[in-house]
């Protein structure tokens, strides 16, 4: 196959000297009143300008000058996603320091990982626990001189602390760095394996956030735009999402626990969302078993195929029927708008990233009056390198490349960038930056397919595809995804390299599993390893497992399939803080099921129904 390539030009000019903290100089020049900010005040939100969020930045980074950190050293930083998690990241960058996020969930084996291999200094983490977790590593961590804690009112006393130190020196100290200069130092998730520091520079994130603003305009530019960030910032997405609010003067709030999330959207109204395609599923299933358990079942699943393939119409450009139109009208009222209010009642748009959503949700929140733009990139490419555009969607595609970035597809099908958003190296380990890089085009190790427009839509991982004992070659991403998106579903991986057929490892949804149970009269009490022996739970699954099979060929379908007593979390190692599942754990750790499942003779039941 030959090479397919699509270059975007930039549409905003280059500025090389400009640096992180311009842009926060540049929203206050602008709208010095507007509110850039709102946190949490009893039941509802109080607004921080941006003139007083520049003014608490340039505090609490006088306080890191007073506490002794230079220009260019590194501050490693555990913490949930709240309003304190941007005051920190851009005190930094004022004080002219290199922050190295590191996930609230880590461990504390990852915690020292990622301080001794990036040489961080000091640690700034939020609560007691955090502090216990850095405390059981920290005489490993010998250049680590000094650690604070966000609780424990370490913030406050370090801006007390540096009340003397005058403004002069926190504006030189900002204008150290310029384009080409290291902005932080983030962590791969490791779903690969050991996690990876990406040098990402302040051109990366300048130049993104300006391309950005523009190609998003309707989204991040309209007046009154606001959203409710609750995916972790120590991501490469929602940090990069969070620098694109402050540049264009984007509303943001917080919510770090997602269990409260729809009482946040509800007081918070945003009007656009920033999501992983779990949160998109989980909204959907709760919606259809809340409906369910109100014997409303029905006319939830008539409705949400009418928002399905009304919305399939009007992307392809064909008529809608009457009888649709009408049918349409009155689940807009019944079912659409209730959903709608459930997420506070003003969300327009939706940014999707991290996995893929898949045409059925997309289409079904697009009739819902919310345009979910799903978007492609990595830690590498400082998160976005395609993404749909309000005015230029194609649900079921990544969307075309961002402006200032270049996308194409090598001959083995293996996407490639480069641009204004690729990074500079990896931290400390040329050798893995020489294998990822082609020239100037960084090698993403996945796999995907442009149309004729230059809508990319990604097909698989390179290093994921099976290839069985028959030699047909699988991509995992395309059987599992779908499955997935049943409600009693937590997890599935597609197994079956080198074997005579394609099987699956599933786990059940402890969250969605009762309310199924309940509504399907069985016993909602159900341990996981009660429900999955249970016949109805199998025969679920096996309903999941059919309709992905749809989609492929005999070859590549499923045959057998094993229900497992346990979930994959964070905390087991089994998936990354984005919710990506890693694949070579969960492959070595559950090595003995799956040689279980091709060791018995397919007409058993113990594995799969026959």
């Amino acid at each position: 196959m030959s090479v397919v390539e699509f270059d975007i030009p930039a549409i905003v000019p280059a500025a090389p000297d400009d640096n992180i903290t311009d842009l926060l100089e540049q929203r206050v020049a602008a709208t010095p009143d507007r509110a850039l900010f709102a946190v949490p005040d009893g039941d509802g939100w109080r607004d921080i300008s941006a003139a007083e969020f520049r003014r608490q930045v340039i505090t609490l980074a006088k306080g890191f000058v007073a506490a002794g950190i230079q220009p260019g050293e590194k501050v490693g930083f555990l913490a949930r996603t709240t309003y304190d998690w941007t005051l920190v990241d851009f005190a930094l960058f004022y004080a002219g320091a290199v922050m190295v996020p590191i996930y609230e969930t880590s461990s504390a084996s990852q915690i020292e990982w990622i301080l001794s291999d990036s040489g961080a200094i000091a640690c700034l983490v939020e609560s007691a626990e955090h502090a216990a977790r850095l405390a059981e590593v920290r005489e490993n961590l010998p250049l680590v001189r000094e650690s604070w804690q966000m609780h424990a009112g370490d913030l406050d006393r370090m801006s007390a602390a540096g009340a003397d130190v005058p403004d002069e020196e926190i504006e030189r100290r900002r204008g150290l760095a310029n384009g080409a200069d290291i902005a932080t130092l983030i962590y791969t998730s490791g779903s690969t394996g050991r996690p990876k520091g990406c040098v990402l520079t302040h051109s990366n994130f300048v130049e993104l956030s300006r391309n950005s603003a523009k190609s998003l305009r309707e989204v991040v530019e309209i007046p009154g735009a606001s959203t409710v960030l609750f995916i972790t910032t120590a991501h490469v997405f929602a940090r990069f999402i969070s620098i694109l609010n402050v540049h264009a003067g984007v509303k943001t709030g917080h919510q770090p626990d997602t269990k409260h999330l729809l009482d946040a959207l509800g007081s918070f109204k945003p009007t656009y969302l920033l999501a992983v395609p779990r949160v998109f599923e989980k909204v959907y299933n709760s919606a259809e078993q809340k409906a369910e358990a109100g014997g409303r079942g029905k006319i939830f699943r008539t409705a949400a195929a009418t928002a399905v393939e009304h919305s399939r119409r009007l992307q392809e450009g064909e008529k809608i029927p009457l009888g649709m139109k009408i049918k349409f009208a009155l689940f807009d009222r019944l079912v659409y708008s209730k959903l709608r209010e459930a997420m506070g009642g003003r969300v327009v748009y939706a940014i999707s990233g991290s996995a893929p959503l898949g045409a059925r949700l997309g289409h079904f929140f697009h009739s819902l009056g919310v345009t979910i733009l799903e978007g492609y990139g990595l830690t590498e490419t400082t998160a976005p390198a395609t993404v749909n555009q309000p005015q230029n969607a194609k649900i079921g595609t990544v969307g075309p490349a961002l402006p200032g970035v270049g996308v194409r597809i090598a001959e083995d099908g293996e996407i490639e960038v480069r641009g204004i958003n690729v990074f500079r190296e990896y931290w400390r380990n040329p050798e893995a930056t020489a294998a990822a890089f082609d020239g100037e085009w960084f090698r993403t190790g996945d796999l995907g397919s442009f149309d004729a427009q230059g809508f990319l839509t990604i097909t698989g991982r390179k290093k994921e595809i099976i290839v069985t004992a028959g030699g047909k070659n699988v991509a995992p991403a395309a059987l599992e995804d779908p499955i997935r998106g049943n409600p009693i579903v937590g997890q599935v991986v597609v197994v079956g390299d080198q074997k005579p057929f394609i099987a699956a490892l599933v786990t059940l949804d402890p969250e969605m599993l009762p309310s199924w149970l309940g509504n399907n009269g069985l016993d909602a009490s159900m341990s996981l390893a009660q429900a999955a022996k249970s016949p109805e739970v199998r025969a679920e699954v096996q309903r999941a497992i059919d309709r992905a099979n749809d989609g492929v060929s005999r070859a590549e379908s499923i045959r057998k399939f094993t229900i497992l007593d346990s979930e994959w979390t964070e905390a087991s190692g089994h998936l990354t803080p984005k919710l990506s599942i890693k694949r070579n754990v969960i492959l070595n750790d559950f090595a003995d099921e799956i040689e279980e499942i091709y060791s018995v003779p397919e007409n058993t039941t113990n594995i799969s129904l026959p």
